[in-house]
Order: structure tokens, then sequence, then C-alpha cells
């Protein structure tokens, strides 16, 4: 996975809104790498949901509403994490995540960093560390993903992961986004 130099891929989705991806360190816009916490990073990763500006279309301006970063990172993974998430980052990952609801946490992650646009979420095992970074700007939402192998295990572990991650990111996307336009 480390130096994956995948193009940035787009997914159609219904009522004007595109997915794009980027899959690799180098894919990933600079901008938003500079936002990890993360001293290297072995795995990046940033999907965005965006609407279409077709001929003719009047774009509306924003994907859902004028939600800041942490109301979007909220709608993604909640306060708390579900069952699913915890066998995941738990179960599979070893993440250390926090108990309970706080205004410090979201779904578990310490929340280390944050601006105008951006919130990033942090979590980590015996084996890796995790940033996740949520944007919010310009009629656009995005989560990017950064992980720093520690040790030896964590390649073997989150490649196979990577794969479902990568299938899962944008129905999180359009999931988070139909919660803020309902909010």
């Amino acid at each position: 996975m480390t130096g994956r130099s995948d193009r940035p891929h787009a997914e159609r989705e219904p009522r004007g809104a595109t997915v794009e991806r980027a899959v690799g360190i180098h894919s990933v816009p600079a901008a938003t790498r500079a936002l990890s916490s993360l001293s290297r990073i072995d795995y990046a990763d940033v999907f965005t949901l965006s609407e279409d500006v077709l001929p003719g279309n009047v774009p509306s301006g924003d994907v859902g509403t004028n939600a800041t970063a942490e109301q979007w990172a909220r709608a993604l993974f909640g306060d708390v994490p579900s069952p699913t998430e915890r066998l995941i980052w738990q179960g599979l990952l070893g993440l250390r995540l926090s108990r309970g609801r706080s205004p410090d946490t979201v779904a578990g992650w310490r929340i280390t960093g944050r601006g105008e646009d951006w919130i990033r979420l942090e979590a980590a095992s015996w084996f890796l560390t995790n940033n996740l970074v949520v944007r919010a700007a310009a009629g656009r939402v995005s989560l990017g993903t950064f992980l720093r192998y520690d040790r030896p295990p964590a390649r073997a572990v989150w490649s196979p992961l990577s794969a479902v991650h990568r299938r899962l990111a944008p129905g999180l996307l359009r999931d988070a986004a139909a919660a803020v336009r309902g909010a």
C-alpha cells in the first residue's frame, strides 16, 4: 500500500453527487496530507463528496448544509462507536478508544486538531497509529484516512481491511450527507 499511486476515481451518485477517491500517499492532496499529525504516513486515502456542476445546472453550493467539520465527523461516526465500528476498530485493529460521549472525542477517537474547515481524530494500537481527517468547505466534504505502521503486523492486518474500508467510505459520506441535510 505504501506509495500506491492510483489516480483519483469518481463514482457517480444519484441526485448530482459525486464521490471522488484518491488512494496512495502521493495521490492525496498535499493540503489534506499536511493535516495529519503522523511523523510518517504509510497508508493514505481521501474520499470527497461533492455536487456535480453539469452544464445548465446551478449547484446548490453545499453537499448538505453549512455544517462544521466536527458536525460532519459526528454524522459520519456518531458520538460513540457502533458495535460494527467497535469490532473493526478495537477487535481487528486493536485501537484504544475512549469510552462514552465527550466533547473531546468522536466515536471514541480523540480530537487532536481542528481548524476553520477541518477536524483531526486520532487513535492508536500497539502496532499502528491512525488519523481520520474530515474537511468541509466549498460545497464538499472529505474523509481522509492516514496510517503509520508502528510494528510489522500493521501492514498484514490493514491490507485486507483497507479494501473493505475503500468500499464502505463512499456510503459513509452519502449517509452522513443525508443525516446533515435532515438535521
